[in-house]
């Protein structure tokens, strides 16, 4: 891909540029497989390449893509992209600053696979699948039963005009499972290891495989059924204790969008809003109680959001948000970190492959552990709710105000859990929910969750991201049944 590289930098530095990075991913693999009802439902399989430029000149940005790979074509797109920075320059009279980084000149890395996941065979999978998914129907009024896999590998080159080169090989992997159950008007489901698709992970097939799905599906299908005749959830200003995955959710939608960088300069704000959260907020706002701890660690061996470097070539790092529930620091990338004069992007710049252009992406967003067993968690409880898995979530354009449902609860009385509650559906406003957080549930609790399907930019990207998060429980929380 060496040629390729140069002649898209060579024809992208002209002019009034004064800084170009080209990306070349092939492949782009991808496949999906999933049975539904003892029949194959998804069998995808796809396998693109292409180039992608960006370039600065000192008003403006200017990215141009296409899907052939040979030199003519990336001197194309490397002139398409410094056109679209001069035509966007007529409309700024702003300086564009970014900060001074080193990235490498030469740098390697491949993800860790133990089974190649697009070397197993195809039969072998979708047994799997057939013998988890048939595992489901534990009960004539499970309706429905689902289960999936996913895997993707992404092998790119990058290269840039400040002498940073690197090619990496990425590949994710994951599995899920869901049971519908009905009866008469009421309908209930229940998910596993969590809900929208499972849990994935930076692996090779043995992460699946791992996962032992056909073990979980019996549990799986047999909540369903009881959650039918389960009582609705009470309706009351309680103590909630959210499970790991539930928690994940919940850092990603009230603090990992919201500290994102563009979303606070007000440069994404069409597609997904802004943030409640302001620059000056930093070291000064009390974002959660002092037992919050949030950090942002694309370093973190297996996660969705790990890398060596990021699409700006910046080495991938730990940056810590929240710190004893003080917000500390932002997602940011060269150009939004320089804007609030930090001397170092923190390296959270991604695009979701060669035919977008890169923009600030959550890596992994974990909160910390604490020192509480889940036991002790539920200790003290007279009278409260615990909940698992997320089943839908609303929250306002500025991640401040939310609403999230979970597929199931469970009463907490007395310390102990004491029988299933249906469709529990809890809301809060982010600063005064996590000031509610008064006990963190410690390692044993925590999980580092997988999230396939993040959404955001305009034209729309889907970034595969990573939240590492234990059990946790909040004090006078608004809960209610539906």
């Amino acid at each position: 891909m060496e040629p390729l590289l140069n002649a898209g930098l060579r024809a992208a530095l002209t002019g009034d540029v004064v800084y170009a990075d080209v990306r070349v991913v092939s492949p782009h693999r991808y496949e999906h497989l999933a049975v539904r009802n003892g029949e194959a439902s998804a069998l995808t399989s796809s396998n693109r390449a292409g180039i992608g430029v960006r370039v600065r000149t000192k008003l403006a940005w200017g990215f141009a893509t296409a899907n052939e790979l040979d030199e003519a074509t990336a001197r194309a797109v490397a002139r398409k992209a410094v056109r679209a920075a001069q035509a966007a320059g007529r409309t700024s009279r702003t300086p564009l600053v970014v900060t001074e980084e080193q990235g490498p000149e030469n740098g390697r890395y491949e993800s860790p696979v133990g089974l190649d996941p697009f070397e197993v065979d195809r039969a072998e999978k979708l047994q799997l699948l057939t013998d988890t998914e048939r595992a489901l129907h534990v009960h004539p009024s499970v309706k429905s039963g689902h289960a999936q896999f996913q895997a993707w590998r992404e092998v790119k080159w990058f290269a840039s005009s400040e002498g940073v080169r690197y090619r990496s090989s990425i590949t994710h992997v994951g599995a899920g499972i869901d049971a519908t159950a009905v009866s008469g008007g009421e309908v209930q489901r229940r998910s596993a290891p969590t809900s929208f698709g499972g849990d994935y992970r930076q692996a090779g097939w043995e992460f699946v495989r791992d996962l032992d799905l056909p073990s979980l599906a019996p549990t799986v299908g047999r909540e369903a059924v009881a959650l039918l005749t389960a009582p609705v959830c009470p309706t009351s200003t309680t103590t909630l204790v959210l499970a790991s995955d539930q928690l994940a959710l919940q850092v990603h939608e009230s603090v990992g969008h919201a500290t994102e960088l563009d979303r606070i300069l007000g440069m994404e704000a069409g597609y997904a809003g802004t943030s409640f959260l302001s620059v000056t907020d930093r070291t000064k706002l009390r974002y959660g109680s002092e037992a919050m701890n949030i950090v942002a660690d694309a370093t973190e061996p297996g996660g969705l959001g790990t890398f060596a470097w990021d699409d700006e070539g910046v080495p991938a790092q730990r940056t810590t948000l929240v710190d004893h529930g003080r917000l500390v620091g932002f997602l940011t990338s060269r150009e939004t970190a320089a804007a609030i004069g930090q001397r170092h992007s923190g390296a959270t710049v991604r695009a979701d492959s060669f035919h977008r252009g890169p923009l600030i992406r959550m890596t992994n967003i974990d909160l910390l552990p604490g020192d509480h067993s889940f036991a002790e968690l539920l200790e003290g409880v007279k009278d409260g709710v615990y909940l698992a898995t997320n089943r839908s979530w609303s929250i306002d354009d500025k991640r401040l105000n939310f609403q999230f449902g979970t597929e199931a609860g469970w009463r907490i009385h007395n310390g102990e859990l004491a029988g299933l509650v249906r469709n529990p559906i809890y809301a809060g406003m982010t600063p005064k929910f996590w000031a509610s957080m008064d006990e963190v549930g410690d390692a044993s609790t925590w999980h580092l969750w997988g999230v396939p399907n993040c959404g955001k930019g305009q034209p729309s990207q889907v970034a595969r991201v990573g939240h590492g998060a234990p059990a946790a429980r909040f004090r006078g929380v608004s809960l209610r049944g539906r």
